[in-house]
């Protein structure tokens, strides 16, 4: 009998390349979840670029119901990422996210029919149930696919959000210039077909078998009764209003207190933008244990306190040396998201046990969109009304947390079981 043996598929040196410089993946699960990520992305951030102008230009809505609307369904949001977390948890986490992403296309489409507030209000609501339901499968999926370095996975998946968002937002950017309602629906029903792309993307990933629940475990809705862990999820919340610093406070603080050029306000997101694609996966290096995560939200509280601080110096000084301190405030406060989002990735995936992944993402990404629901108002109230006072006052709170976290994370791992801390 004669046998053949075949050669082993020799990559091409452009490919062999770009995965030993970091820039993709090996062939395989981590690979498509990347290609995934950034499909989605590419279609949210064209979608949030200009969700309302669609909604006030387009649709024909007042500005104050497209915020009431939206809050409405950020708040509803929240709700679904737990139980939906916990069915991907004991059915599948694929599956599960499979289901998430056609909802999302679906409801995403049907906002070419909106037309009233309240339909408008029950459409984005479905949209903010299934980002949230979404996000809790996406958890246990990723860590059952992210390898030996899993921090380094994690960390990898995010630049590759940031510079997709960025993708998104500048196409976003020709359609604002027409505003014309066809520009509009181009940008939704693109979205819509973002989510059946990475659908497809995602069926070529083998499915991944529940992790078996401990003979041990307590009930159903273990996460609520893990005291340390939900004081550490309300921590992060608090620290992750500076997520809407640089979007929300910082634009209005330019364009009301300060002589910088308008122009920079969109420079200011795009350096942010960029420092964290190209920084996130070097700035996550070595936060792999608890107290490395509960020292990178100490350095991270400084950080934020620092660049908020020279954000508020911008008032009232000539406008050429406003840009030069914002620029350097938005550098660090960048640092200082890195190490916060290292940390916070790190906790979320490390105290939580393997076969509950899914609900305690759940419940981490529910204090992720209180923050993102309050931030507005908290910042509004403080840096933009308040003025130089209330940035040193914000970047006060995030320097406490950041010096009570390390040894809430202490706590958090000593009642950890071995097995729940495993990556």
């Amino acid at each position: 009998m004669t046998t053949t043996t075949s050669q082993p598929t020799v990559p091409t040196p452009h490919r062999s390349w770009l995965v030993a410089r970091g820039l993709i993946p090996e062939r395989g699960p981590q690979r498509v979840i990347a290609l995934a990520t950034f499909v989605n992305m590419v279609g949210t951030g064209v979608f949030m670029t200009s969700a309302a102008l669609f909604f006030t230009r387009s649709v024909g809505l007042p500005l104050a119901k497209v915020a009431l609307g939206m809050g409405i369904a950020a708040l509803v949001g929240m709700l679904a990422g737990m139980p939906v977390g916990h069915l991907a948890d004991r059915r599948g986490p694929r599956e599960i996210y499979l289901v998430t992403l056609l909802v999302r296309a679906v409801s995403m489409a049907s906002l070419v029919f909106v037309h009233t507030f309240w339909l408008f209000v029950v459409v984005v609501c479905l949209t903010q149930l299934a980002n949230s339901a979404g996000g809790a499968a996406r958890g246990p999926l990723v860590r059952g696919f992210g390898g030996t370095n899993l921090t380094a996975f994690r960390s990898y998946l995010r630049s590759v959000a940031n510079l997709a968002g960025c993708c998104g937002a500048l196409a976003a950017g020709t359609a604002v210039q027409l505003d014309t309602r066809a520009a509009y629906l181009a940008l939704v029903l693109g979205n819509a077909l973002s989510f059946v792309a990475c659908a497809a993307v995602i069926t070529r990933l083998p499915s991944l078998r529940p992790v078996p629940v401990p003979s041990d475990a307590s009930g159903r809705w273990i996460v609520l009764k893990d005291a340390p862990y939900l004081v550490v999820t309300g921590l992060d919340a608090v620290m992750s209003i500076q997520g809407q610093v640089l979007v929300f406070a910082l634009p209005l603080w330019i364009t009301l207190r300060t002589d910088a050029p308008r122009w920079f306000i969109g420079v200011a997101v795009a350096v942010n933008t960029a420092l964290v694609a190209a920084l996130q996966v070097r700035a996550s290096r070595g936060i792999d244990t608890g107290p490395a995560a509960g020292r990178a939200l100490r350095r991270s509280g400084v950080a934020f306190l620092l660049g908020m601080a020279l954000m508020a110096a911008t008032a009232g000084i000539p406008g050429w040396i406003a840009v030069v301190l914002l620029t350097v405030g938005i550098a660090a406060h960048t640092v200082g998201e890195l190490w916060h989002a290292a940390a916070s990735l790190e906790l979320q995936f490390r105290l939580a046990p393997a076969h509950a992944q899914g609900q305690y993402t759940g419940v981490s990404g529910f204090g992720t969109g209180f923050a993102n629901v309050v931030a507005p108002s908290v910042l509004g109230l403080l840096c933009v009304t308040w003025g130089t006072p209330g940035w040193l006052l914000m970047g006060g709170v995030f320097v406490a947390v950041g010096l009570l976290a390390p040894g809430i994370v202490r706590w958090a791992e000593r009642t950890r079981l071995p097995a729940a801390t495993a990556a």
